[in-house]
């Protein structure tokens, strides 16, 4: 097994750490990873969310984002002979503005090399709301609106099944990000109905199947205290595997120290998979 972490972040992001990216390859190296995808979120739609204060916090300006590319083109060639660096970014399913996405992969296409491809927006109270900010604006802006966390559930998968379709027109190597991430914030919510959980990803399976597009097997729920699991279940991997779905290891690390984070576990779950990383 190719030991990947394939979904990291950088000084560029805003709610993240300012930390050097030698600090995150490094540790990297250190723990035996081959290849390291950089995957930051660069800029959205200008006013996507209606909190100021939040959009800033999001992703980059756009004036950033030709100064990433460049980071990221100066750490693949400084590591060059040591570990793989892959040259990413994690967009962001908007539906209505898809357009917004396909002018930025048109621009970056040559140099992309893989995408993680995530819902983390759904429409909610006053506009876009975000899913994975705090427990209260969930509650607040994206349960009360929807009048139930089935609805909210079912919602959020089938942005995800349009993700799927989207991401599969993308000319790199891509992944849907962090599949259940509506869970992040599950201990401080109603109970969410796992069996839906359940039959929705059973329902996703065949799209995955039939594209190109693989999963961002993601820990980074293990270490977040309303969670307490990964964003996929073993089941689901089990799947996968049979199925010849790529799943990729993430460790989502928004600090050094979160590289490599979960690696044991998705090392264990994948033991005896049939599916590929590549």
């Amino acid at each position: 097994m190719l030991k990947w972490d394939g979904h990291t972040h950088t000084r560029f992001c805003y709610h993240g750490s300012d930390a050097a990216q030698e600090l995150y390859i490094d540790r990297a190296i250190e723990l035996g990873f081959e290849r390291y995808t950089i995957s930051e979120h660069p800029p959205l739609p200008a006013g996507l969310v209606p909190d100021k204060k939040l959009f800033d916090e999001l992703a980059m300006p756009p004036e950033e984002l030709p100064a990433y590319m460049s980071y990221v083109r100066e750490m693949k060639r400084r590591y060059e002979g040591q570990i793989d660096i892959t040259i990413g970014l994690e967009l962001d399913y908007l539906p209505g503005q898809l357009d917004f996405t396909e002018r930025m992969v048109e621009e970056w296409q040559h140099e992309l090399e893989d995408v993680v491809y995530s819902v983390h927006f759904l429409p909610g109270a006053g506009g876009i709301r975000c899913i994975d900010y705090m427990p209260e604006d969930f509650q607040r802006n994206l349960l009360a609106y929807y009048g139930s966390m089935d609805r909210l559930v079912n919602e959020y998968y089938d942005h995800v099944e349009g993700a799927i379709a989207f991401a599969a027109t993308l000319p790199m190597r891509t992944r849907l990000g962090h599949i259940n991430l509506i869970e992040k914030f599950r201990t401080e919510l109603p109970e969410i109905d796992e069996a839906l959980i359940r039959r929705r990803l059973e329902g996703i399976l065949p799209l995955l199947a039939k594209s190109s597009v693989g999963i961002d097997v993601n820990t980074a729920g293990m270490r977040v205290a309303t969670c307490g699991k990964p964003y996929v279940p073993e089941w689901f991997l089990a799947e996968c595997g049979r199925l010849g779905v790529s799943c990729v290891y993430g460790s989502d690390s928004h600090k050094p120290e979160h590289v490599g984070f979960g690696w044991d576990w998705f090392q264990s779950a994948m033991s005896g998979k049939k599916g590929d990383q590549g």
